[in-house]
């Protein structure tokens, strides 16, 4: 029998365009002798088409597995997968601890200071308590402003002076309550894919060259004009740096199933910082999770199967854990 994958695409979020972007992708790579694809589409508002998953178990018997392609929030922040633990439903990629950290970049950055790694120095502000003066004093420029809790750069903000600030922490709480100011580094841009569950592997790095000041929204997805080394030009042991930080850093935030590591080199003091993590990355057709894999030696197509096995083993072995007495 075939195994039948629900697609989950769209969503709430300000990257809901992209979600569909990559869903597309990932039901195209879908094997149609071995997968039947269940589409789920969940609009702006938030409705879901077909009905919504039912959040208990055996509720859904026509979904073996679920693959979630909703990037940031209410799909990438953990809210989904609860969901889907209550359905008691196989899926792709991490659970609900490991998607809330690594949905919200200072968590991110609790949780890989506690282990030693690398991050960028780093403010946060509450939207109701914005303080322009307070990060002028603390770093200084540029200095990049984000809501907490988002990627594909949506409501990032490179600021220059100070008269710049109040209109990026503005931009940035229309996004989140909470606001991150970080100090700039200046330098290069690298990326790395992890996959696995308990023993995760890492691909080959990449190095991403915005056309712009930063590696914006735009350029990432509308201007085409950002390019891509892989594999990064960089020495051998310094390759070797940035694939163990990768690991180290889905292991610390209890990542399975997949994630893509953002690092920032610092030109001035050739330090390495672990910029962020993303656990449901980019699958359009110039996102560079599936292409690092692709350069490693696992094409697209065998990435999704290895996705979806990887999501099936887990739930398999979550089998074995008692939740009464």
């Amino acid at each position: 029998m075939k195994t039948r994958v629900a697609v989950l695409h769209g969503g709430r979020s300000g990257e809901h365009e992209v979600s569909l972007r990559s869903a597309k992708a990932v039901m195209e790579a879908l094997d149609p002798a071995r997968y039947e694809v269940v589409p789920y589409f969940i609009g702006k508002e938030g409705k879901w088409s077909p009905r919504p998953i039912l959040p208990e178990p055996g509720a859904n018997p026509g979904i073996d597995v679920v693959f979630p392609v909703l990037h940031g929030t209410f799909g990438e922040d953990g809210t989904v997968q609860g969901l889907l633990e209550l359905a008691d439903l196989p899926f792709v990629g991490p659970g609900v601890l490991a998607s809330s950290i690594a949905m919200d970049k200072e968590m991110t950055k609790r949780v890989c200071r506690e282990r030693g790694l690398p991050v960028i120095d780093y403010l946060v502000m509450a939207r109701s308590k914005l303080n322009a003066s307070e990060a002028c004093r603390q770093f200084g420029y540029p200095m990049f402003v984000k809501p907490a809790n988002l990627g594909s750069s949506v409501g990032i903000s490179r600021v220059a002076t100070c008269e710049e600030l109040p209109a990026a922490l503005e931009l940035a709480a229309r996004y989140d309550r909470k606001i991150l100011v970080e100090r700039a580094i200046l330098g290069r841009e690298f990326e790395c894919s992890v996959l696995g569950n308990d023993q995760p592997v890492v691909s080959a790095p990449c190095e991403i060259l915005p056309s712009r000041e930063f590696y914006d929204y735009e350029d990432k997805y509308e201007l085409d004009l950002a390019r891509f080394e892989l594999p990064a030009n960089l020495p051998p042991d310094r390759i070797e740096e940035l694939r163990r930080l990768a690991v180290e850093c889905y292991t610390a935030v209890e990542c399975a199933g997949m994630a893509r590591v953002d690092f920032l080199l610092e030109a001035a003091t050739g330090r390495l910082y672990i910029n962020e993590i993303n656990t449901i990355p980019g699958f359009t057709s110039i996102s560079m999770y599936p292409k690092m894999w692709e350069y490693s030696g696992l094409p697209f197509g065998a990435l999704v199967d290895r996705l979806i096995e990887l999501a099936l083993e887990r739930h398999a072995e979550k089998q074995a854990t008692r939740f009464t007495r």
